[in-house]
Protein backbone atom coordinates (compact mmCIF):
# COMPACT_ATOMS: atom_id res chain seq x y z
CA UNK A 1 0.00 0.00 0.00
CA UNK A 2 1.82 3.27 -0.52
CA UNK A 3 2.86 5.53 1.89
CA UNK A 4 0.60 8.31 2.46
CA UNK A 5 1.72 11.77 1.11
CA UNK A 6 2.16 15.01 2.96
CA UNK A 7 -0.33 16.74 1.10
CA UNK A 8 -2.95 14.22 2.88
CA UNK A 9 -1.52 14.71 6.60
CA UNK A 10 1.34 12.35 5.99
CA UNK A 11 4.81 12.81 7.28
CA UNK A 12 6.80 14.66 4.66
CA UNK A 13 10.23 13.67 3.63
CA UNK A 14 12.09 16.25 4.97
CA UNK A 15 11.39 18.81 7.21
CA UNK A 16 12.50 22.10 5.63
CA UNK A 17 11.95 23.52 1.95
CA UNK A 18 14.91 22.16 -0.66
CA UNK A 19 14.66 25.13 -3.49
CA UNK A 20 14.95 24.06 -7.02
CA UNK A 21 18.43 26.13 -6.91
CA UNK A 22 19.86 28.70 -4.83
CA UNK A 23 23.08 30.58 -4.60
CA UNK A 24 26.74 29.45 -3.14
CA UNK A 25 28.39 32.47 -1.70
CA UNK A 26 31.79 31.73 0.22
CA UNK A 27 34.34 33.81 2.32
CA UNK A 28 36.25 34.63 -0.65
CA UNK A 29 33.11 36.14 -2.37
CA UNK A 30 32.57 38.01 0.47
CA UNK A 31 36.42 39.58 0.87
CA UNK A 32 35.98 40.33 -2.88
CA UNK A 33 32.78 42.29 -2.62
CA UNK A 34 34.33 44.40 0.45
CA UNK A 35 37.78 44.83 -1.51
CA UNK A 36 35.47 46.65 -4.05
CA UNK A 37 33.12 48.99 -1.20
CA UNK A 38 36.51 50.24 0.26
CA UNK A 39 38.16 51.04 -2.89
CA UNK A 40 37.56 54.30 -5.09
CA UNK A 41 35.11 52.52 -7.87
CA UNK A 42 31.57 51.42 -6.99
CA UNK A 43 30.68 50.58 -10.81
CA UNK A 44 32.27 51.99 -14.12
CA UNK A 45 35.65 51.15 -12.74
CA UNK A 46 39.23 48.48 -13.66
CA UNK A 47 36.73 45.62 -11.96
CA UNK A 48 34.38 45.73 -15.06
CA UNK A 49 37.35 45.09 -17.75
CA UNK A 50 39.07 42.45 -15.61
CA UNK A 51 35.67 40.53 -14.97
CA UNK A 52 35.11 40.55 -18.84
CA UNK A 53 38.88 39.58 -19.35
CA UNK A 54 38.35 36.88 -17.27
CA UNK A 55 35.46 35.50 -19.09
CA UNK A 56 36.20 35.71 -22.36
CA UNK A 57 39.13 33.48 -21.33
CA UNK A 58 37.16 31.32 -19.71
CA UNK A 59 34.66 29.92 -22.92
CA UNK A 60 37.67 30.90 -25.17
CA UNK A 61 35.84 34.08 -26.83
CA UNK A 62 37.96 36.76 -28.11
CA UNK A 63 35.28 39.73 -26.59
CA UNK A 64 32.98 39.68 -23.71
CA UNK A 65 30.78 42.56 -22.51
CA UNK A 66 29.30 42.73 -18.94
CA UNK A 67 25.59 44.37 -18.61
CA UNK A 68 23.53 44.42 -15.80
CA UNK A 69 21.23 40.83 -16.36
CA UNK A 70 20.52 38.46 -19.02
CA UNK A 71 17.50 40.49 -20.48
CA UNK A 72 20.06 43.39 -21.35
CA UNK A 73 22.54 40.96 -22.79
CA UNK A 74 19.81 39.87 -24.93
CA UNK A 75 18.92 42.92 -25.81
CA UNK A 76 22.63 44.39 -26.55
CA UNK A 77 22.80 41.08 -29.27
CA UNK A 78 19.79 42.00 -30.98
CA UNK A 79 20.81 45.75 -30.95
CA UNK A 80 24.48 44.69 -32.35
CA UNK A 81 22.54 42.34 -35.18
CA UNK A 82 20.92 45.65 -36.20
CA UNK A 83 17.03 43.80 -35.82
CA UNK A 84 14.60 46.08 -36.31
CA UNK A 85 11.20 46.57 -37.60
CA UNK A 86 10.15 44.89 -40.67
CA UNK A 87 12.57 42.12 -39.13
CA UNK A 88 12.01 38.38 -38.21
CA UNK A 89 13.92 36.37 -35.18
CA UNK A 90 13.07 32.91 -35.28
CA UNK A 91 12.96 31.90 -31.76
CA UNK A 92 12.10 28.20 -29.45
CA UNK A 93 9.04 28.82 -27.26
CA UNK A 94 10.32 26.24 -24.65
CA UNK A 95 12.22 29.68 -22.99
CA UNK A 96 11.97 32.30 -20.67
CA UNK A 97 10.05 34.87 -21.96
CA UNK A 98 12.94 37.44 -21.96
CA UNK A 99 14.55 35.47 -25.23
CA UNK A 100 11.37 36.52 -27.37
CA UNK A 101 10.93 39.91 -25.41
CA UNK A 102 14.57 41.55 -26.73
CA UNK A 103 13.39 40.94 -30.24
CA UNK A 104 10.06 42.59 -29.64
CA UNK A 105 12.16 45.67 -27.97
CA UNK A 106 14.01 45.98 -30.99
CA UNK A 107 10.86 46.73 -33.27
CA UNK A 108 11.01 42.96 -34.75
CA UNK A 109 8.53 39.91 -35.02
CA UNK A 110 9.55 36.54 -32.24
CA UNK A 111 8.57 33.75 -34.81
CA UNK A 112 8.25 31.17 -32.33
CA UNK A 113 9.10 26.93 -33.24
CA UNK A 114 8.69 23.76 -31.83
CA UNK A 115 11.50 21.97 -30.00
CA UNK A 116 12.35 18.46 -30.03
CA UNK A 117 10.42 16.31 -27.66
CA UNK A 118 13.37 14.34 -26.25
CA UNK A 119 15.50 17.28 -25.04
CA UNK A 120 12.87 20.13 -25.69
CA UNK A 121 15.61 22.04 -27.77
CA UNK A 122 14.95 23.83 -30.36
CA UNK A 123 14.00 21.45 -33.68
CA UNK A 124 16.61 22.26 -36.37
CA UNK A 125 13.59 21.33 -39.16
CA UNK A 126 11.35 23.54 -37.99
CA UNK A 127 13.82 26.20 -37.84
CA UNK A 128 14.10 25.69 -41.51
CA UNK A 129 10.46 25.58 -42.36
CA UNK A 130 10.28 28.70 -40.25
CA UNK A 131 12.98 31.24 -42.48
CA UNK A 132 11.38 33.60 -44.98
CA UNK A 133 13.09 36.53 -46.78
CA UNK A 134 12.22 38.36 -43.35
CA UNK A 135 13.90 36.54 -41.18
CA UNK A 136 17.42 37.90 -39.95
CA UNK A 137 18.42 36.50 -37.34
CA UNK A 138 17.97 32.84 -35.06
CA UNK A 139 17.57 32.46 -30.93
CA UNK A 140 18.48 29.20 -29.62
CA UNK A 141 18.29 28.62 -26.11
CA UNK A 142 20.51 25.88 -24.21
CA UNK A 143 17.61 24.76 -22.47
CA UNK A 144 18.09 23.24 -18.74
CA UNK A 145 21.82 23.82 -19.59
CA UNK A 146 22.24 21.36 -22.55
CA UNK A 147 23.98 23.04 -25.87
CA UNK A 148 22.12 22.57 -29.10
CA UNK A 149 22.74 21.35 -32.13
CA UNK A 150 24.36 24.12 -33.53
CA UNK A 151 26.08 22.43 -36.40
CA UNK A 152 22.25 21.41 -37.92
CA UNK A 153 21.20 25.35 -36.83
CA UNK A 154 23.87 26.96 -38.67
CA UNK A 155 23.12 24.19 -41.68
CA UNK A 156 19.36 24.91 -42.30
CA UNK A 157 19.48 29.10 -42.45
CA UNK A 158 23.68 30.26 -42.54
CA UNK A 159 22.11 33.69 -40.60
CA UNK A 160 23.08 34.66 -36.92
CA UNK A 161 22.99 32.90 -34.71
CA UNK A 162 22.37 34.33 -31.31
CA UNK A 163 23.06 31.71 -28.07
CA UNK A 164 20.89 32.29 -25.66
CA UNK A 165 23.29 30.63 -23.04
CA UNK A 166 21.85 31.32 -20.01
CA UNK A 167 21.74 28.08 -18.64
CA UNK A 168 24.19 26.23 -19.64
CA UNK A 169 27.80 28.13 -18.71
CA UNK A 170 30.34 25.45 -17.71
CA UNK A 171 28.74 23.28 -21.07
CA UNK A 172 30.56 22.46 -23.96
CA UNK A 173 29.38 21.12 -27.62
CA UNK A 174 32.33 18.88 -29.07
CA UNK A 175 35.43 20.22 -28.57
CA UNK A 176 33.82 23.85 -28.07
CA UNK A 177 32.96 25.88 -24.97
CA UNK A 178 29.78 27.14 -24.24
CA UNK A 179 30.03 30.54 -25.18
CA UNK A 180 31.80 30.35 -27.86
CA UNK A 181 29.19 28.21 -30.36
CA UNK A 182 26.82 31.45 -31.57
CA UNK A 183 27.90 34.42 -33.07
CA UNK A 184 26.85 36.31 -30.02
CA UNK A 185 26.46 34.11 -26.59
CA UNK A 186 24.31 35.60 -23.75
CA UNK A 187 24.88 35.26 -20.40
CA UNK A 188 22.81 35.30 -16.94
CA UNK A 189 24.18 35.81 -13.63
CA UNK A 190 20.78 35.87 -11.88
CA UNK A 191 20.96 34.41 -8.19
CA UNK A 192 19.83 30.86 -8.95
CA UNK A 193 22.74 30.78 -12.12
CA UNK A 194 25.92 29.09 -11.63
CA UNK A 195 27.03 31.99 -11.35
CA UNK A 196 25.86 34.14 -9.11
CA UNK A 197 26.28 38.58 -8.71
CA UNK A 198 22.67 39.08 -7.75
CA UNK A 199 21.73 40.53 -11.19
CA UNK A 200 24.27 40.59 -14.19
CA UNK A 201 24.88 39.56 -17.90
CA UNK A 202 27.30 39.09 -20.61
CA UNK A 203 27.50 38.80 -24.18
CA UNK A 204 30.33 36.97 -25.70
CA UNK A 205 31.80 37.02 -29.46
CA UNK A 206 34.78 37.08 -31.74
CA UNK A 207 33.75 40.28 -33.66
CA UNK A 208 35.19 43.39 -32.16
CA UNK A 209 32.66 45.98 -33.72
CA UNK A 210 29.65 44.21 -32.37
CA UNK A 211 31.22 44.14 -28.64
CA UNK A 212 32.32 47.54 -29.16
CA UNK A 213 28.63 48.04 -30.28
CA UNK A 214 27.18 46.79 -27.27
CA UNK A 215 29.42 48.53 -24.74
CA UNK A 216 28.26 51.59 -26.24
CA UNK A 217 24.73 50.27 -26.05
CA UNK A 218 24.70 49.70 -22.55
CA UNK A 219 26.03 53.14 -21.36
CA UNK A 220 23.15 55.10 -23.16
CA UNK A 221 24.59 55.08 -26.66
CA UNK A 222 28.17 57.16 -25.56
CA UNK A 223 31.10 56.99 -26.40
CA UNK A 224 33.39 56.26 -23.48
CA UNK A 225 32.24 55.94 -19.76
CA UNK A 226 33.60 57.97 -16.57
CA UNK A 227 36.63 56.14 -16.00
CA UNK A 228 37.98 56.47 -19.36
CA UNK A 229 37.39 60.03 -19.29
CA UNK A 230 38.89 60.60 -15.94
CA UNK A 231 42.01 58.59 -17.11
CA UNK A 232 42.51 60.72 -20.31
CA UNK A 233 41.66 63.88 -18.16
CA UNK A 234 38.66 65.06 -20.09
CA UNK A 235 34.97 65.76 -19.28
CA UNK A 236 33.88 65.36 -23.20
CA UNK A 237 31.75 62.47 -24.83
CA UNK A 238 29.42 62.05 -27.57
CA UNK A 239 25.99 59.82 -27.96
CA UNK A 240 25.97 58.40 -30.75
CA UNK A 241 23.27 56.35 -30.46
CA UNK A 242 20.32 55.51 -29.09
CA UNK A 243 21.19 53.27 -25.66
CA UNK A 244 20.43 52.21 -22.22
CA UNK A 245 21.61 52.19 -18.86
CA UNK A 246 22.73 48.47 -18.78
CA UNK A 247 26.12 48.56 -16.85
CA UNK A 248 27.40 45.82 -14.32
CA UNK A 249 29.06 47.59 -11.02
CA UNK A 250 32.39 46.74 -9.89
CA UNK A 251 30.81 45.23 -6.60
CA UNK A 252 28.78 42.79 -9.25
CA UNK A 253 32.04 42.20 -11.34
CA UNK A 254 33.84 41.75 -8.45
CA UNK A 255 32.08 39.39 -6.95
CA UNK A 256 31.63 37.41 -10.45
CA UNK A 257 35.33 36.88 -10.50
CA UNK A 258 35.79 35.26 -7.63
CA UNK A 259 32.38 32.87 -8.59
CA UNK A 260 34.08 32.29 -11.91
CA UNK A 261 36.68 30.22 -10.61
CA UNK A 262 34.14 28.02 -9.00
CA UNK A 263 32.38 27.41 -12.16
CA UNK A 264 33.83 24.40 -13.20
CA UNK A 265 33.68 22.71 -9.97
CA UNK A 266 30.37 23.39 -9.22
CA UNK A 267 29.90 22.20 -12.84
CA UNK A 268 31.05 18.77 -11.87
CA UNK A 269 29.02 18.46 -8.63
CA UNK A 270 25.60 19.47 -10.32
CA UNK A 271 26.73 16.57 -13.28
CA UNK A 272 27.08 13.95 -10.16
CA UNK A 273 23.82 14.77 -8.68
CA UNK A 274 22.23 14.34 -12.29
CA UNK A 275 23.73 11.38 -12.25
CA UNK A 276 22.02 10.09 -9.31
CA UNK A 277 18.75 11.14 -10.80
CA UNK A 278 19.70 9.37 -13.82
CA UNK A 279 20.19 6.24 -11.67
CA UNK A 280 17.48 6.15 -9.39
CA UNK A 281 15.25 7.28 -12.44
CA UNK A 282 15.85 4.90 -14.95
CA UNK A 283 13.60 1.77 -14.54
CA UNK A 284 10.35 4.36 -12.86
CA UNK A 285 7.75 4.20 -15.91
CA UNK A 286 5.81 7.05 -14.36
CA UNK A 287 8.89 9.79 -15.92
CA UNK A 288 11.61 10.01 -17.90
CA UNK A 289 14.35 12.90 -17.17
CA UNK A 290 15.25 14.81 -20.85
CA UNK A 291 17.68 13.32 -23.51
CA UNK A 292 21.45 14.06 -22.91
CA UNK A 293 23.22 13.87 -26.42
CA UNK A 294 25.99 12.10 -26.69
CA UNK A 295 28.06 15.12 -28.30
CA UNK A 296 27.58 17.43 -25.04
CA UNK A 297 28.40 18.58 -21.71
CA UNK A 298 25.27 19.15 -20.30
CA UNK A 299 25.98 22.56 -17.59
CA UNK A 300 22.44 20.88 -15.46
CA UNK A 301 21.35 24.44 -14.70
CA UNK A 302 17.92 22.50 -14.30
CA UNK A 303 17.15 18.90 -14.35
CA UNK A 304 13.71 18.43 -15.77
CA UNK A 305 11.95 15.27 -15.62
CA UNK A 306 9.03 14.46 -18.02
CA UNK A 307 5.87 12.48 -16.36
CA UNK A 308 4.32 9.72 -17.91
CA UNK A 309 0.44 10.58 -18.42
CA UNK A 310 -0.35 6.92 -19.30
CA UNK A 311 1.62 5.70 -15.88
CA UNK A 312 0.00 8.38 -13.77
CA UNK A 313 -3.73 8.85 -13.32
CA UNK A 314 -2.99 12.28 -12.41
CA UNK A 315 -1.88 16.21 -13.94
CA UNK A 316 1.38 17.61 -13.11
CA UNK A 317 -0.41 20.32 -11.11
CA UNK A 318 -1.11 17.47 -8.79
CA UNK A 319 2.35 16.00 -8.61
CA UNK A 320 3.81 19.32 -8.60
CA UNK A 321 1.77 20.25 -5.11
CA UNK A 322 2.74 16.98 -3.97
CA UNK A 323 6.52 17.72 -4.33
CA UNK A 324 5.70 20.52 -2.59
CA UNK A 325 3.76 19.67 0.63
CA UNK A 326 6.94 17.17 0.82
CA UNK A 327 9.19 19.85 0.92
CA UNK A 328 10.88 19.59 -2.20
CA UNK A 329 10.82 22.53 -4.23
CA UNK A 330 10.14 21.64 -7.89
CA UNK A 331 9.45 24.13 -10.32
CA UNK A 332 8.17 24.35 -14.08
CA UNK A 333 10.01 25.74 -16.96
CA UNK A 334 8.53 26.90 -18.80
CA UNK A 335 5.30 28.07 -19.63
CA UNK A 336 5.48 28.13 -23.65
CA UNK A 337 6.06 31.86 -24.36
CA UNK A 338 3.28 31.79 -27.33
CA UNK A 339 1.18 30.83 -25.27
CA UNK A 340 1.75 33.93 -22.88
CA UNK A 341 -1.39 36.53 -23.10
CA UNK A 342 0.91 39.16 -24.33
CA UNK A 343 1.94 36.99 -27.61
CA UNK A 344 -1.16 36.40 -28.07
CA UNK A 345 -2.61 39.58 -27.59
CA UNK A 346 0.25 41.64 -29.66
CA UNK A 347 1.28 38.63 -32.22
CA UNK A 348 -1.82 36.47 -32.76
CA UNK A 349 0.02 33.54 -31.25
CA UNK A 350 -2.81 30.40 -30.02
CA UNK A 351 -2.62 26.94 -28.82
CA UNK A 352 -1.99 24.50 -31.59
CA UNK A 353 0.98 26.22 -33.06
CA UNK A 354 3.89 24.49 -30.72
CA UNK A 355 1.93 21.38 -30.16
CA UNK A 356 5.72 19.47 -28.86
CA UNK A 357 6.20 22.52 -26.42
CA UNK A 358 3.21 22.53 -25.37
CA UNK A 359 2.45 18.48 -24.81
CA UNK A 360 5.36 18.68 -22.69
CA UNK A 361 4.30 21.58 -21.40
CA UNK A 362 1.71 20.12 -19.67
CA UNK A 363 4.37 16.77 -18.34
CA UNK A 364 7.71 18.68 -17.14
CA UNK A 365 8.84 19.02 -13.77
CA UNK A 366 12.19 20.68 -12.18
CA UNK A 367 13.94 19.20 -9.65
CA UNK A 368 16.16 20.57 -7.31
CA UNK A 369 20.05 20.73 -8.32
CA UNK A 370 22.69 23.23 -7.16
CA UNK A 371 26.12 22.49 -6.24
CA UNK A 372 25.94 22.92 -2.47
CA UNK A 373 23.14 20.01 -2.26
CA UNK A 374 24.50 17.22 0.05
CA UNK A 375 24.28 13.26 -1.26
CA UNK A 376 21.10 13.15 1.32
CA UNK A 377 19.49 16.23 -0.19
CA UNK A 378 19.68 14.44 -3.66
CA UNK A 379 18.22 11.10 -1.66
CA UNK A 380 15.69 12.94 -0.06
CA UNK A 381 14.74 13.68 -3.74
CA UNK A 382 14.83 10.82 -5.45
CA UNK A 383 12.90 8.99 -2.14
CA UNK A 384 9.85 12.12 -2.48
CA UNK A 385 9.55 11.18 -6.11
CA UNK A 386 9.19 7.36 -5.83
CA UNK A 387 6.56 8.00 -3.08
CA UNK A 388 4.92 10.51 -4.89
CA UNK A 389 4.65 8.25 -8.04
CA UNK A 390 3.92 5.35 -6.42
CA UNK A 391 0.74 6.82 -4.96
CA UNK A 392 -0.69 8.06 -8.09
CA UNK A 393 0.84 5.14 -10.73
CA UNK A 394 -2.38 3.87 -12.81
Amino acid sequence: MPVPLAIHGGIPVRGTLLPYSRQSIDDADVRAVTEVLKSDWLTTGPKVNDFERAFAIFTGAQEAVAVSNGTAALHAAMHALDIAEGDDVIVPTMTFAATANAVVFRGGTPVFVDVDPETLLADPAKIKAAVTRKTKAVAVVDYAGQPCDYDAVRAVTGLPVVADACHALGGSYGKKNVGTLGDLNTFSFHAVKPLATGEGGMITTNDADCAARMRRFRNHGITGDHRERQEKGSWFYEMQELGYNYRLTDIQCALGISQLAKVAARTARRQEIAKKYDTAFAKMDTLAPLTTRPDVSHAYHLYVIRLNPDTVKVARDEIFHALRAENIGVNVHYIPVHLHPFYRKQFGTKAGDCPVAEKAYEEILSLPLFASMTDADAENVIEAVRKVCAFYRK
